[in-house]
């Protein structure tokens, strides 16, 4: 399952490869226009979360910097490109909280 929030409205759509994650978060890329787009799914026992910035806030916001932070709240890590990153993570349990704590992380860049 994928939960994401768009225009501050947090959903679960199912997706069971990386692959779909990545697939989904560059159509609400283009959808958006100018934000910061944020998916996180659960496959099996494992977290799996992308982070995409559109090119006109990426000297702002680093998808890299931000992936890193929320995958530590998963116990995972990743990184990326300034505009796209992925991170992994052992602690599905926990999505919803580094998915919440996404806001917070954004907010002190």
């Amino acid at each position: 399952m994928i939960w994401d929030t768009y225009e501050g409205q947090k959903s679960m759509v199912a997706v069971d490869k990386p692959a779909a994650l990545r697939e989904l978060a560059d159509r609400l890329k283009e959808k958006i226009k100018s934000g910061i787009v944020v998916l996180g799914s659960v496959s099996g026992s494992k977290v799996l979360l992308i982070v995409v910035v559109t090119k006109d806030l990426t000297k702002r916001f680093n998808a890299g910097n931000i992936v890193k932070q929320v995958a530590t709240i998963v116990g995972g890590g990743g990184g990326g490109r300034p505009d796209m990153a992925q991170a992994g993570g052992t602690m599905p349990e926990k999505l919803d909280q580094a998915i919440e704590k996404t806001y917070e992380i954004v907010e002190k860049m």
